[in-house]
């Protein structure tokens, strides 16, 4: 029998997400929006409707529509001079989580070494480990922004080494990883013939860049045909509930390769999904869309900067710089709380749901007292929470 880790994150946000009453800012989607949003964002208004209610309800194309597959190649290409991604290098799957779990099914085993980095989702490791592989945790600093430094990857890789796998924007911290960054990685594993995976699912939110400071590209773009990136409608798009994510690929060997694995899973997506992602990413809908969330995350990401820089004494953090997660350490009396049960008595007290980050993205002590907050909620949401959070502190800090 695999021995499978319990996703922690996931259980506990089951768990606590139904409380009558609760105020969620542990949510890492971009607030969602609907089907009538998405055709008020609209710039042509003369485009056809997203959905098609006539069309027969077959499986649809098994990799995803080529309307859907060249959206996102769009996406991935976008900013960037490097040969076009060809659409039959893309596969539509059951949003990112299901793209991350069969891409590791398909790749990584027994005997298999893959470097990850760390803080991330707990998928990205947990999955390769419970396949047999080992894992090495590449583990992202504070002092560094939570930048990977590239000058430790010679001392976790090994001769069996076959994916290093990296979260950008990432999750929880929010951090971007620079493109010159990426350069020295995609280098790095080029030398050595190893396969780069991205997870880009917060991506392209880069929403609060330093100053001169240009969004990454996608890995894809770096010359490597090695290069592995999944990516969804649910964070950066505010569409979760269409379950659309992808994988994409300069290796047509390795997308092959997935697909035959998903023949014994679940074979295509929903042709209803496919074809509201299609016109949500739509040149007449993305860009006003993404412009909403944009500002949404920029108008939120200060009145959680605010509230961290009000209550200094008790609160620090590393401030994101895109996505829609922040990672947010608290002290009582100096000492970093008990983050679960923080989370569990602010939840019991006020309705106010964050996620404790030592159980859901730690092991042993690590990030003890720091929780993760999703900020790109209605802002409505976000401004009561805080509220309600920092009666809280005066109450009991």
């Amino acid at each position: 029998m695999v021995k499978i880790e319990p996703f922690e994150i996931e259980q506990w946000m089951d768990r606590l997400e139904g409380t009558p009453g609760v105020l969620n800012i542990s949510e890492t989607c971009a607030a969602s929006v609907s089907h009538d949003d998405l055709v008020r964002f609209c710039e042509d208004k003369n485009a056809p409707s997203p959905l098609s209610l006539s069309k027969k309800l077959t499986y649809g194309a098994i990799r995803g529509s080529e309307a859907l597959r060249q959206r996102v190649t769009a996406l991935l290409d976008r900013a960037s001079d490097a040969e076009p991604l060809p659409a039959e290098n893309v596969i539509i799957t059951q949003g990112a989580i299901a793209a991350n779990f069969l891409l590791f099914y398909t790749l990584v085993g027994p005997g298999d070494h893959v470097i990850c980095v760390y803080p991330t989702y707990q998928q990205l490791y947990s999955v390769s480990e419970s396949l047999g592989a080992e894992v090495s945790l590449w583990k992202l600093k504070a002092e560094n922004g939570y930048v990977p430094d590239v000058g430790e990857l010679a001392g976790l890789v090994r001769a069996n080494t076959k994916m290093i796998v990296i979260n950008n924007p990432n999750n929880p911290t929010g951090s971007t990883i620079p493109k010159a960054v990426l350069e020295e990685i995609v280098a790095f594993a080029k030398q050595r013939g190893i396969i780069v995976f991205s997870d880009e699912v917060y991506s392209p939110l880069y929403h609060s860049l330093p100053a001169g400071q240009q969004a990454p590209p996608s890995v894809l773009t770096l010359g490597y045909e090695k290069t592995v990136a999944t990516g969804s409608m649910s964070k950066a798009f505010a569409l979760a509930g269409i379950r659309i994510g992808w994988i994409a690929s300069r290796d047509r060997a390795i997308i092959d390769a997935v697909a035959a694995a998903r023949d014994y899973t679940t074979i295509s997506v929903s042709q209803l999904d496919d074809q509201v992602a299609s016109y949500a990413l739509s040149e007449p809908v993305v860009r006003p869309l993404l412009e909403r969330n944009t500002a949404l995350a920029r108008s939120n990401l200060a009145l959680l900067s605010a509230f961290v820089e009000k209550h200094a004494s008790v609160c620090s953090w590393v401030k994101p710089t895109a996505g829609t997660t922040a990672l947010v350490q608290f002290r009582k009396n100096g000492v970093p709380v008990d983050d679960p049960s923080f989370v569990l008595d602010l939840l019991d007290k006020t309705k106010v749901l964050f996620m404790p980050a030592s159980p859901c993205f730690g092991r042993g002590v690590d990030f003890k007292g720091s929780v993760r907050l999703g900020y790109v909620c209605e802002t409505g949401v976000l401004v009561e929470g805080l509220e309600r959070l920092g009666r809280y502190i005066e109450e009991h800090f």
